[in-house]
């Protein structure tokens, strides 16, 4: 009797095991670009609609903390960077599969604020006490945005006035300028759809800045998890290319 419950006893230790593992591997990690937040989250919710069984967590925010964080040993099976600069620097050390590395998706720069303070372009922008971007050290927006800025000669200008105000990531750029907690901020042209009172005071010209690139790569931790090979699949689709350009987003030729 002892033996019979002895082995029953161990019959469910390891169904107990095995379940626990099956629940383990159904678990996907996502390093993603804070600019992506919404884009990602409708990408999300549709791939889980054909793949049930798997739990995708997100984890959004400034590029370059992603990156630092991967290469520290954060879990994550999958990175999405708003420029290939962190993708590059991750590439470097190694931690993502070179195979899978794509131009996922495209953006642009612009600057939004009130109505009432009449900017129309760069050059205007002196004019203004307070300007939010995305700390150019981590924050791609902030990179592009510091490109235009010293394109023109009044990057170094704002900056001893202290006229610009760092944001740890694009969406708190665009959060300032909303509330009017700044006169204005660059962003790109998918968040500033987002913004309640913010409206786009101007785009900034393309010849200003590098293109605004979206690099997609699986890290070695996901490159032998066959789910996370369905969503990087899935990401490439039909249905992922319709959701990216209801967001404003472009698709690579």
């Amino acid at each position: 009797m002892n033996k019979t419950k002895n082995m029953l006893a161990i019959t469910v230790v390891l169904i107990l095991m095995m379940f626990n593992s099956h629940l383990q591997a159904a678990e996907l990690r996502l390093s993603v670009a804070a600019s992506m937040t919404e884009v990602f989250k409708d990408l999300i919710a549709s791939f889980s609609k054909i793949h049930p069984g798997v739990t995708i967590l997100p984890n959004f925010g400034p590029s370059g903390g992603l990156a630092k964080q991967i290469n520290q040993g954060a879990p994550a099976d999958l990175y999405v960077s708003a420029n290939p600069k962190w993708m590059i620097f991750l590439e470097k050390q190694n931690e993502i599969v070179l195979a899978t590395k794509i131009t996922f998706a495209h953006n642009s720069l612009v600057f939004v604020g009130h109505k009432a303070e009449h900017i129309s372009s760069l050059d205007d922008l002196t004019r203004l006490q307070r300007i939010a971007i995305g700390s150019p050290k981590s924050v791609p927006a902030g990179q592009y945005a510091q490109q235009a800025l010293s394109k023109i000669g009044i990057y170094d200008q704002l900056l001893a006035a202290g006229k610009l105000v760092m944001a740890k990531d694009v969406r708190q750029a665009l959060i300032y300028a909303d509330r009017g907690e700044t006169d204005g901020a660059f962003v790109y042209k998918t968040d500033a759809l987002l913004a309640k009172q913010a409206v786009i005071l101007f785009e900034v010209p393309q010849d200003f800045y590098d293109r605004v690139t979206y690099p997609l790569a699986m890290t070695n931790e996901g490159a032998d998890k066959p789910y996370a090979r369905d969503f990087y699949n899935y990401l490439g689709s039909n249905d992922a290319a319709r959701i990216l350009k209801k967001y404003g987003f472009t698709i690579p030729d």
